[in-house]
């Protein structure tokens, strides 16, 4: 039975108050959390037990406070890994790698790019991206002695038009008789690479098959100390103007050619897209005929995924100006989806 004095929650209104008074059997005067009176029937309202409601505090209270402990744990720094020495490894040795999600089909899926410290240093590194004559930094921090640290993420369209990889490398250990000099490291990659069941191999770093590209070597400075005034004469007239490149792999069944641009010309710079396609063209039309006329029974170009833009014009030549010649993607295991094959003449 309702009574003043009770503690009730409106059940089609948000909120509740206490009973002031009992007005008839059916309605009751609510006065409400704001202060205000409010005729309200009595089976419109419940009445709140107390103790059930203080307890219901003291739950939401606690839950609350677990919640910000949670918080807290969350945003409370991991312990930091102890770096790992290994005898024999105090020179600087790292690695740029490049390890696909599936090794049985490395282009479909995500492609990911670590540093590997194989040396008994730290390294206070720099990662970034040229392009457009432009560095843009990804990643930077400290690696331990040993570890390995993730970069980023490549899709399969994204390896055909890679940026210039650029690394700033400071190594240093603990205790040391000599500091070491820091590094500049520039990376330009072939796309072709990722797409060659053969180019991933066994690491001791990772567990899928990977590729591994060496951020350090020989000092480039010494070695340019080396070179006698003819040498640098003869460089320097070499880079005046961009050389065309011929690559290809020949055999007497199969010609392979590599029609990627930073195949074919050393320097691109001033080249705008459309005069980079058309020296693309221009040697797929030379490679053609000469593979025609030498009697070779298949040649293999090899274009890349990028946007498409190769591919489409080599097949709309091949469909309107080599009709007789029978044409298709080359092997997936060999080129994933970055080739295309002619066939030139039957066995």
């Amino acid at each position: 039975m309702i009574k003043a004095g009770d503690k009730v929650k409106f059940l089609n209104a948000v909120g509740g108050g206490v009973v002031k008074s009992v007005i008839n059997k059916t309605m009751v005067n609510v006065e409400d959390y704001d202060g205000f009176e409010v005729p309200t029937l009595i089976s419109e309202v419940v009445v709140v037990d107390d103790a059930n409601s203080m307890n219901a505090e003291k739950r939401q209270a606690k839950i609350r406070a677990n919640e910000k402990m949670e918080e807290v744990q969350v945003k409370k720094e991991l312990p930091k890994a102890e770096p790992k020495y290994v005898a024999g490894k105090d020179t600087p040795d790292c690695y740029m790698a490049f390890v696909p999600q599936d090794s049985n089909n490395p282009v479909e899926g995500e492609m990911k790019v670590y540093m590997v410290n194989d040396s008994n240093n730290f390294v206070l590194y720099n990662y970034s991206h040229l392009k457009d004559k432009k560095y843009k930094s990804v990643e930077s921090g400290k690696m331990n002695p040993n570890s390995k640290r993730y970069l980023e993420s490549f899709s399969r369209f994204d390896l055909n038009e890679l940026p210039d990889f650029q690394f700033q490398l400071l190594f240093f250990r603990e205790e040391s008789f000599k500091l070491e000099t820091p590094l500049v490291k520039s990376l330009r990659l072939n796309p072709v690479k990722f797409f060659r069941m053969n180019s991933y191999a066994k690491t001791r770093f990772f567990v899928q098959n990977a590729i591994l590209f060496p951020l350090t070597g020989p000092d480039m400075e010494a070695e340019v100390a080396k070179l006698t005034v003819t040498d640098l004469s003869q460089i320097v007239v070499e880079k005046e103007e961009p050389k065309v490149v011929v690559k290809r792999t020949v055999s007497p069944d199969l010609v392979e050619v590599d029609l990627h641009i930073h195949e074919l010309l050393e320097d691109t710079r001033g080249l705008s897209n459309h005069e980079m396609l058309e020296v693309q063209l221009g040697r797929f039309r030379n490679e053609l005929e000469t593979a025609i006329a030498n009697g070779t029974r298949r040649i293999v170009f090899i274009h890349g995924v990028g946007n498409g833009t190769l591919k489409q014009e080599l097949r709309q030549e091949l469909t309107t100006k080599y009709k007789k010649y029978y044409f298709q993607d080359a092997s997936f295991k060999e080129y994933g989806y970055g080739a295309t094959m002619v066939i030139l003449r039957s066995a």
